[in-house]
């Protein structure tokens, strides 16, 4: 067999040889013709074959034609409902309740000193070995939870949240609690590593006299090489449990803890500057955007939703996609660029690290990974990997970190709004099977459809998530007056 196969392959060898060359041959006797040939084999330059990338020309008409599309939607917009930007609106959101007695969005937000206290005093007396490592752990528990269920209690419970009030109280929280769970993992790993050292130094020192003196003469040396150590700069444990120490990670750009973070020389006042101008014009422009564009086209939505017209609903939710596409880049750019920079600046943290080229990403797995890094690191490192030591399969390891992804999601949109339901959990799980459709669509067609997915569902689902809760809303809040709305 073996033979055989090499002399076929000889013999297609040779045939593709003889190819080429009766090829040049009539294209020699081509070119000697009197006819003047003009035509060789050549591919059209819209096959993948032709090898042909300069879509420059096309590139600016698409640019053109998407922002005639946005003037004339911006021009409607105007004619239709006017001048709706209210800077202040905002403001009266945030720090006026609905009742105007109190403030209790800012009250649970300085709330916060408490379990932060709690859980730094319980760290003290862990590394005093005070508090058995039992009970200090489920206090840190009991102590996660309340952070978590606390503003979500007392939004349901007490009037006079506001709905910017009460998202901002709830994101506040939901960062607090991942920060205090990194915080009281690594103090427990660098308590462990301290334990296992002494244990392993009785254990060195217990096996004889003239090891004994051995040790001896090493812990002098030890001594003076940790005098030296300890004059680099570096914070150990646990030196670290500090108050200033945990407010600064707690202000940091960062949901990982460490004992040393990497520090900038100095701070660069014409970056910070930039950077600081670039929050309060995006803000500002997202907030315009929202309420120019956003806000119509969602009311708008509520009746097709309430009579089930499937046709009429898709042109909202088609109309409500490109603000909302916009108002979400945007919020990018200033979130992950420009205000993480700018905390970061401020403390001198040198990870800027925040984000990949996510626009790029072939598939949902390649997106969730790079387009929130923060995250991304807190959730390797705190959840899967720690699961997988465990003795978990990397399948459900992922599985547990989208469930804990898709209740932050719930969180942060059920509990402001008091509509306690299930559309931004859904929404994240599934994550789960369009991450297996975005992958056998990148296997089969290539890399550009399956980034074509990754976008289409970015730019569709976040609408729809959005037209889906205000009807929810508006239903469980303003259930009789809707009906009688949605009728008319």
């Amino acid at each position: 067999m073996g033979e055989n196969e090499n002399q076929v392959v000889r013999k297609r060898a040779l045939s593709a040889t003889k190819a080429d060359e009766i090829q040049a041959v009539e294209k020699k006797v081509r070119s000697s013709q009197p006819d003047k040939p003009c035509h060789k084999p050549r591919d059209s330059l819209f096959s993948w074959n032709s090898g042909f990338d300069n879509f420059t020309g096309l590139v600016n008409w698409a640019f053109l034609l998407l922002s005639m599309g946005g003037l004339r939607l911006l021009l409607e917009n105007f004619i239709k409902y006017g001048i709706r930007v209210d800077p202040f609106q905002w403001i009266s959101f945030v720090i006026n309740p609905e009742d105007g007695s109190e403030y209790p969005s800012l009250l649970l937000l300085l709330y916060h000193i408490v379990p932060l206290s709690v859980c730094l005093i319980i760290e003290k007396a862990l590394s005093a070995e005070v508090v058995p490592n039992g009970i200090g752990m489920l206090v840190h528990v009991v102590n996660l939870l309340s952070v978590i269920l606390l503003p979500m209690v007392i939004i349901h419970v007490k009037d006079g949240f506001s709905l910017v009030g009460a998202s901002t109280v709830c994101t506040v929280y939901s960062v607090l609690f991942l920060k205090l769970w990194s915080y009281v993992q690594v103090n427990m790993w660098c308590r462990s590593a301290r334990q296992n050292n002494n244990k392993g130094s009785l254990r060195r020192q217990s096996v004889s006299l003239s090891s004994l003196q051995r040790a001896k003469e090493q812990k002098k040396q030890s001594v003076k090489g940790s005098t030296e150590d300890l004059g680099d700069g570096l914070v150990h444990y646990p030196d670290n449990l500090r108050l200033k120490d945990l407010y600064y990670f707690i202000f940091a750009p960062t949901l990982c803890y460490e004992l040393n973070f990497p520090r900038t020389e100095r701070i660069r006042k014409r970056f910070l500057l930039r950077r600081a101008f670039e929050v309060i014009v995006g803000t500002q422009i997202i907030l315009a955007v929202i309420q120019q564009y956003m806000i119509p086209s969602v009311k708008n939505s509520l009746v097709p939703f309430s009579n089930m017209d499937y046709t009429l609903a898709t042109e909202r939710l088609l109309k409500l996609a490109i603000p909302n596409h916009l108002s979400w880049l945007i919020m990018f750019y200033i979130l992950f660029h420009s205000f993480l920079n700018l905390t970061g600046e401020i403390l001198q943290f040198s990870d800027r690290h925040f984000y990949a080229d996510w626009w790029n990403a072939n598939n949902i797995d390649i997106f969730w990974r790079t387009w929130n890094l923060p995250v991304h690191r807190w959730a390797v490192r705190h959840l899967y990997l720690p699961m997988v030591d465990m003795g978990y399969g990397r399948l459900t390891a992922s599985m547990v970190v989208f469930f804990i992804s898709a209740f932050f999601h719930e969180y942060m949109v059920s509990v402001p709004l008091k509509t306690y339901k299930i559309w931004a959990f859904m929404g994240m799980m599934g994550q789960i099977p369009l991450s297996f459709l975005s992958r056998a669509v990148e296997k089969r067609y290539g890399p550009r459809f399956g980034n074509i997915v990754v976008w289409s569902s970015i730019i569709i689902g976040q609408p729809l998530c959005i037209m889906m809760y205000y009807h929810d809303y508006m239903v469980i809040h303003h259930g009789p007056a809707i009906a009688e709305y949605a009728q008319v």
